[in-house]
């Protein structure tokens, strides 16, 4: 395990004994109980400011609020993985088995996030009566890649903070569906955040060609350092990023672009439009 500091990051809130299996738990525990805190605030604040919020069924409200949580995770994760990718100088040199203290905190505290979405999403599929699988697979995924990292100290954190930069788009994501949600998509603020998330999510495939590349350029390391369940967690996931996810994402986010409709709930929308239209009125009046 290559756990060094960093003189350039403040390192005193990420100076924690890690290799205590108490100490790791613990930030998972504050992962999952920070971004509950943002989902239960989102709820609070948007059933207080917006009208559209609380004519939303009760399905929306939980997507709503999911957006939110997803949106603030995403920032968290540009931070972690971009300083990784372009400033770390630790997780530069040894992309197979390098850690760092602050990566230690990100990567178990995205633990946390993702044993909530997990915990969400099947929650809300058992009581909706509803499956995205492409959801579902994505989150169960990334789970288990960090929660590889909870079970074992010897694995690097260049390749989990990658996966992690790869929610990159989750904050132009959100905007998008709430704006979508309010009525706004004819406004030139909700198509230029359409076309910057469009563009993030061909950064993804970007990303995910480099995080192949490292895998396979240290492919020994990995093998070395991974589980062998860990190794195939990542294998698996990654090409389900690669060849499935993004390309069927940034497709539906495309044609998103071209004809504004909320494809998570496509049934309610189109009916709703339908009414609007009989009664003379227009997603653009709607108030927010």
């Amino acid at each position: 395990m290559k756990l060094e500091n960093d003189g350039a990051t403040p390192q005193s809130i990420f100076s924690w004994d890690y290799v205590r299996w108490d100490v790791r738990l613990k930030l998972v525990a504050v992962g999952f109980f920070v971004y509950l805190g943002v989902f239960s605030l989102s709820h609070f604040l948007s059933s207080w400011m917006s009208i559209t919020y609380r004519s939303l069924p009760a399905k929306e409200k939980v997507f709503w609020n999911l957006a939110s949580t997803r949106g603030v995770f995403g920032i968290q994760s540009c931070v972690a993985g971009l300083w990784a990718l372009l400033l770390d100088p630790v997780l530069q040199a040894d992309k197979a088995t390098s850690q760092q203290e602050w990566s230690w905190f990100d990567c178990l505290t995205a633990s946390g996030f993702f044993l909530l979405e997990n915990i969400a999403i099947h929650v809300s599929n058992v009581a909706f009566r509803t499956f995205d699988v492409f959801l579902a697979v994505h989150h169960l995924l990334a789970f288990g890649s960090l929660f590889g990292i909870v079970t074992n100290l010897k694995a690097g954190h260049y390749l989990p903070l990658m996966g992690m930069l790869l929610e990159m788009s989750t904050p132009f994501t959100c905007i998008s569906w709430m704006l979508l949600k309010v009525g706004w998509s004819g406004t030139f603020f909700w198509k230029a955040n359409q076309w910057i998330m469009i563009h993030m999510f061909h950064c993804r495939m970007i990303l995910t060609y480099h995080m192949w590349w490292v895998c396979i350029s240290k492919w020994n390391a990995f093998r070395e350092s991974l589980e062998l369940w860990h190794f195939a967690v990542e294998l698996v996931g990654m090409a389900a990023v690669t060849l499935l996810l993004n390309p069927y994402w940034t497709y539906k986010k495309t044609q998103q672009l071209l004809c504004p409709v909320d494809w998570n709930f496509a049934d309610r929308t189109t009916k709703r439009s339908s009414s609007e239209k009989l009664n003379g009125d227009t997603l653009q009046k709607k108030e927010l």
